[in-house]
């Protein structure tokens, strides 16, 4: 009985240590801080108890690259792996939700970003163009603060691509293709791509083309290089001269055309197992993939005459 109670005043005082709301703190991380650094602001603030047990975790979980800039609002006593939950998952003071979509280009994001008072777009976009950065500002859902400075968004969002995407890096790549090739595909792909399922059939007929120095001819890719996402290209469009329309330049782009998002870098760098070199529409939100240009033209006009068939 005795033993019993012992236990049960143990587990009251670890109830109080993980669940009782201390007094709030707000606590300040900088810029690039790592597990000792961050131990040391949640120390001063009151908010754990042992920097040292902190930065045991910090290890033991590998989140030392997810720790996060920024004032959080925190309470003081709290438990060391809370603590960490919070920093990593960017819960901000006064923080705003901003989502980046996949497949927007840099001014897409920028312009988004400014609507929300994060940052004026100007200043964002040319850092953005200067370090050429398209395609590495990882499409995502953040939590920021307003008037932030523009590098250090673009920091955060340059992270999150490092911690996502080149752990696939890691694991290899297609033949002829590396690490920007392979996003420069999944760029393409993020904008062909409705139906998920098909991402890894589309990165396959780039794929294929490419091996064969045949012109990609990927209609996202004029749309980059009109600066617009022109939904309907006419036959103008397709003959615009730029170094990112591969319906006149052969091989590929010079860079990403858009930021893609996780799926498609995936899918690209695991294609699917076919030789098809061409595929359309069906006006379903799926597509008709064939290897024969032949077949490839029979499949368009199916499309069109099924299309004329359902007008009134």
């Amino acid at each position: 009985m005795k033993k019993l109670k012992i236990f049960a005043a143990l587990l009251a005082l670890l109830s109080l240590y993980y669940f009782w709301p201390g007094q709030p703190v707000k606590v300040s991380i900088p810029e690039g801080a790592g597990a000792g650094q961050a131990a040391a602001a949640l120390k001063r603030g009151g908010v754990i108890l042992s920097p040292v047990w902190f930065k045991l975790l910090v290890k033991a979980t590998g989140t030392g690259r997810r720790i996060m800039p920024g004032e959080y609002s925190l309470r003081k006593g709290m438990s060391a792996e809370e603590a960490l939950w919070r920093l990593t998952h960017s819960t901000y003071v006064s923080s705003v939700r901003v989502v980046i979509p996949e497949g927007w280009r840099m001014e897409q994001i920028a312009d988004r970003l400014a609507a929300n008072g994060i940052v004026p777009a100007a200043p964002f976009l040319k850092l953005a163009r200067e370090q050429k950065l398209e395609g590495y500002l990882f499409p995502s859902t953040y939590n920021l603060k307003k008037n932030m400075p523009p590098q250090e968004v673009i920091n955060l969002l340059k992270f999150e691509f490092e911690r996502q995407i080149k752990p696939l890096f890691s694991k290899g790549f297609p033949e002829k293709l590396d690490e920007f090739k392979t996003l420069i595909i999944a760029s393409i792909v993020e904008r062909e791509a409705v139906d998920d399922s098909e991402r890894p059939l589309i990165a396959a007929v780039y794929i294929n083309r490419y091996r064969k120095g045949m012109p990609l001819e990927a209609d996202p890719t004029t749309q980059y290089a009109l600066g617009y996402w022109k939904r309907a290209l006419t036959y103008k469009d397709l003959k615009f001269k730029s170094p990112y329309n591969t319906y006149v330049v052969g091989g590929l782009p010079p860079g990403p055309i858009c930021n893609p998002g996780y799926s498609s870098v995936a899918a690209t760098l695991a294609p699917a197992n076919l030789d098809a070199l061409y595929f359309v529409a069906d006006r379903k939100g799926k597509h008709i993939f064939n290897a024969s240009f032949k077949e490839h033209l029979r499949a368009k006009k199916r499309v069109e005459q099924a299309a004329k068939a359902e007008q009134p």
